[in-house]
């Protein structure tokens, strides 16, 4: 069988507070993208995983394809395995949930190689200790996302023209994060007005309203973000914004024409331009 991984793109990210355990709980607004991975998954008697596009990813027991599968053995006492292959087009280290959907398409892919038969609950269950947006990527709809990732809550959008640019290198989560500890001049977003502008279909009004507090303590340790969010800008998107921890930013256009113009003048500006669009 074949299996989409979509990624996603952040509309908004505020932190809310943090748990005992050290977990930030966290209110976004999330929509899954058209641009995708595919799994390839073949039944066998062990569990193997083969990478296509993507060479530093390691195809071992810590990829999270691999982590996936062997929470579902464990939680379901699985004794058979499956050749996994990944075709890998989402950018890595860019915060469009790469990891988080190709693990959540393992877990819905091998639930029915394997006739396990588990609902979206429980694989959600499941994701919820592999990432935090595991469980959005399996519900793969657009949904408001609380907690820790785990309270999911459909909203309302549309489809829209994206560019997406990955202007520099990933900083891990834990470094994004401590620099937004330690920054105190960055104000949260209105989710809920937010999300009326998105049910509206008004990227201007969501613009003066949604934000994404990472991207404010990103900005200082990687300043090409806020290059990119100018070029976007100038080059017509009505919105535009780093998604999840970074490095990916993203442009949201009101019609093809003008993102595919964009496209076409920014893929000669900057390494990592792609043209796709927020996916319902």
């Amino acid at each position: 069988m074949k299996i989409q991984a979509r990624g996603k793109i952040n509309w908004t990210l505020d932190v809310t507070g943090r748990r005992a355990d050290g977990y930030h709980l966290l209110d976004m607004l999330m929509q899954p993208i058209a641009l995708h991975d595919t799994l390839s998954i073949l039944p066998a008697d062990d569990l193997a995983l083969a990478i296509d596009g993507a060479p530093d990813l390691s195809p071992g027991e810590d990829n999270l394809i691999l982590r996936a599968a062997r929470a579902l053995q464990k939680e379901y006492g699985v004794l058979s395995g499956a050749r996994i292959a990944l075709t890998k087009r989402i950018p890595m280290g860019a915060g469009l949930g790469g990891g988080s959907a190709d693990a959540a398409a393992a877990l819905k892919g091998l639930n029915a190689l394997w006739g396990l038969g588990a609902d979206l609950a429980a694989l959600c269950r499941i994701g919820e200790n592999l990432g935090a947006d595991v469980p959005f990527c399996l519900h793969d709809a657009p949904r408001r996302a609380q907690g820790i990732g785990e309270r999911l809550t459909p909203i309302e959008s549309r489809a829209y023209p994206l560019v997406l640019l990955q202007p520099c290198a990933a900083l891990s989560t834990k470094e994004v994060f401590a620099a937004y500890h330690a920054a105190s001049d960055i104000a949260p977003p209105d989710t809920e007005k937010a999300a009326r502008a998105l049910a509206e279909g008004d990227l201007y009004a969501l613009r003066d309203c949604a934000g994404n507090v990472l991207e404010g303590a990103s900005i200082p340790l990687r300043p090409q973000i806020a290059q990119a969010k100018a070029d976007l800008y100038r080059f017509g998107a009505a919105f535009s914004q780093m998604t999840g921890s970074g490095s990916a930013v993203f442009g949201a256009f009101e019609n093809t024409e003008t993102a595919a113009r964009a496209y076409r003048i920014l893929q000669r500006q900057w390494p990592v331009c792609l043209l796709t669009e927020s996916a319902l």
